[in-house]
């Protein structure tokens, strides 16, 4: 089984309102299409933040055991993956070279839980470029933002 994620992130002010849109998609052995839609927004955050929130959000729905194919216009979520600084940061419990400590670990520990018992691949597309459920994902994301229903992010 493989599923494809689309996800973008998005914040008014970095720091800022901010918001995430996700698209599943997935096609049965019989041809039937499936697409499931995720969406929120939060009162205070970044972009970074909401990037890998849509991610999470994506991965947490899905079992253990499907194939995903990851699709984001975000370098800093698909970099950590293609580029392994992932790996290096896990060796240096979330440190960098400079030994200052990686922004965001609470999410990149739970985008790893969440990916726990998937095969996961990460592909970069450029945003604001006409694909479609990128052009989606990215409008939902604003739209979470600028929604009178915000969540707080609990961040340092």
């Amino acid at each position: 089984m493989v599923v494809k994620l689309f996800s973008d992130g998005s914040s008014r002010g970095n720091p800022g309102p901010g918001g995430y849109g996700t698209i599943l998609q997935y096609t049965d052995p019989k041809g039937k299409f499936y697409e499931r839609e995720y969406s929120k927004g939060y009162e205070n955050t970044t972009n970074n933040r909401m990037e890998l929130m849509g991610v999470i959000t994506g991965l947490e729905a899905l079992k253990k055991g499907v194939r995903v194919e990851v699709y984001t216009d975000s370098k800093y979520v698909s970099d950590a993956f293609n580029k392994n600084w992932i790996q290096g940061w896990l060796r240096s419990d979330f440190r960098r070279n400079t030994k200052n400590p990686v922004k965001n670990v609470d999410l990149w520990e739970r985008l790893l839980k969440a990916s726990e018992g998937k095969e996961v691949n990460y592909n970069w597309i450029k945003g604001h470029a006409g694909h479609p459920e990128n052009e989606r994902c990215d409008s939902m994301a604003v739209d979470a933002a600028l929604s009178d229903n915000l969540d707080k992010d609990e961040w340092e």
